[in-house]
This record gives structure tokens, C-alpha cells and sequence, in this order.
């Protein structure tokens, strides 16, 4: 049987262009992505930025799944209808129009989607959700939410929705990740469920529970998924609802 193809969407720097190899646009994305999916059975991609939603549109017809991955720089306020309230950097308007028009047409078509960290923030602004702009500024008692030591050591506990596909992939109630962000999502659409949070009540994952596999974390499983039977479930169940998506379009086409 022919392994799915998983597209990933990488970083994207715009470049200066002032001239010189440094000012040039860039693709960039760490390794443990493609990794992770190769390890759980896929094929992975990396796709271009492209902020025409017909090329999107047609990179999709050539895709089974798709991981929407992490970033240094955050979703410009704007995109969910608040001002910049604090200093940080903000992900380029490329990047951020190619990947709303990935997640959004992939949805559509009932592609299967995991969205990491960053990604699953954009999930919930692209649907129209809002973001905590800075959890330590605005959310009172909030736990450490940017680890200190390494990414492939756990840092915290997050509560698992018992009815929630999160719970059937992972197959616990409760679950160790690690963390890396100062941003989380805060209004949830209608279209999402809130399906794991912190002790403090982050947020930590995210689901369309009317489409196969529409999931996103607040963690980085990429980090974990060698050591840890839970986070390597993740791109397994990916890689398998990515494998149905395959043979739902050869029995159609």
C-alpha cells in the first residue's frame, strides 16, 4: 500500500531584500517534524508559502494530510480583531495567508490536520478564534508556560476531555507534555472544542469533532514521540486518518 502524503508547513522568513544570500526569503523548519511523521509511516512534505488560494487549493489535491507547525513569531493581532498590546514579533503576512488558506480549504475537504503550538493557535484564529496575547500578563496564577531546560523533557500535566478524539488517540485522561509558548488561544469558535487544559485552565488542545481528524495541540510532540508511546499516537493517528483520506479519493476519483 502506498504510504500518505503529509504536507508541512514550514517558518518563513521574507527576507530584507536589500540584496545578498541573508536578505533572500527563506524556508526553514526543524528536522523532528519530518521525523516524526516518517517514523508514524508518511511520507512528508515541505510546502512552499503561497498566498493564492488556487495554488493552495491544487498543493491540496496532491496531499493526504497536513501538520501546521510552530513559530518564534506570533499571529498579528489584527487577524483576530485586537491591537498589539505587547512587544513581540510578528509572523509574516506570507505565511500567515498561505497557511489560512491550507487549513481552511483542508477542513472543507475533511483533510486530516494537526496543528502544533503555533499551528494550533492558527487553527482557532483562521476559524474565527481569539489569542492570549502574553499568558503571563493576562492570565492570573498561570503556570511557567516557557520551559527552561530541554524540549524533550516533559514540564507539565494537561487534562484530557474524556469524550474528546484527543482522549481516543492518546487513550489517558491525563498526559505530560512540555512547553514552549507565551501565547494561547482565549475565544474558542464555534467550530472547535476545547479538548485538554492545563492546571492553571490554558488551553492545550483543540479539535473539530464533525471531521475525522482536525486536531490541534499547544505542546511540541515532535520533541516527544521517541520516548513517549502518548505523543508518537499523535502523528500515528495522523498518518492513519491520512492513510483513509488516500483511499476515500481513489474510491471517488
Amino acid at each position: 500500500m502506498r504510504k500518505p502524503v503529509i504536507g508541512i508547513a514550514p517558518d518563513f522568513n521574507p527576507g530584507a531584500g536589500k540584496g545578498g544570500s541573508e536578505s533572500e526569503a527563506t524556508l526553514f523548519i526543524r528536522n523532528r517534524y519530518v521525523t516524526a511523521v516518517e517514523a508514524a509511516g508518511g511520507i512528508p512534505v515541505i510546502l512552499p508559502v503561497i498566498t493564492e488560494r488556487a495554488f493552495s487549493s491544487a498543493i491540496l489535491d496532491r496531499l493526504d494530510g497536513l501538520v501546521l507547525t510552530g513559530s518564534g513569531p506570533d499571529i498579528d493581532p489584527r487577524r483576530y480583531g485586537e491591537r498589539k498590546r505587547f512587544p513581540f514579533k510578528v509572523m509574516s503576512p506570507e505565511r500567515t495567508d498561505s497557511e489560512i488558506a491550507l487549513v481552511t480549504e483542508a477542513r472543507r475537504r475533511d483533510l486530516p490536520v494537526l496543528g502544533i503550538c503555533g499551528g494550533m493557535q492558527l487553527m482557532n484564529v483562521a476559524l474565527g478564534g481569539t489569542l492570549v496575547q502574553d499568558i503571563d500578563r493576562q492570565v492570573p496564577r498561570a503556570l511557567p508556560h516557557r520551559m527552561t531546560g530541554p524540549a524533550t523533557e516533559v514540564h507539565h500535566p494537561v487534562t484530557v476531555e474524556p469524550s474528546s478524539r484527543l482522549h481516543d488517540v492518546l487513550g489517558r485522561s491525563t498526559v505530560q507534555v512540555n512547553s514552549s509558548h507565551h501565547q494561547a488561544v482565549k475565544a474558542v469558535p464555534r467550530a472547535l472544542a476545547v479538548s485538554a487544559v492545563a492546571p492553571d485552565g490554558v488551553i492545550e488542545a483543540l479539535e473539530d469533532r464533525s471531521r475525522r481528524f482536525f486536531i490541534g495541540v499547544q505542546w511540541h510532540p515532535e520533541y516527544l514521540y521517541q520516548r513517549h508511546r502518548a505523543h508518537r499516537a499523535l502523528f500515528e493517528a495522523l498518518v492513519a486518518a491520512a492513510s483513509g483520506s488516500r483511499r476515500a479519493a481513489r474510491r471517488t476519483a
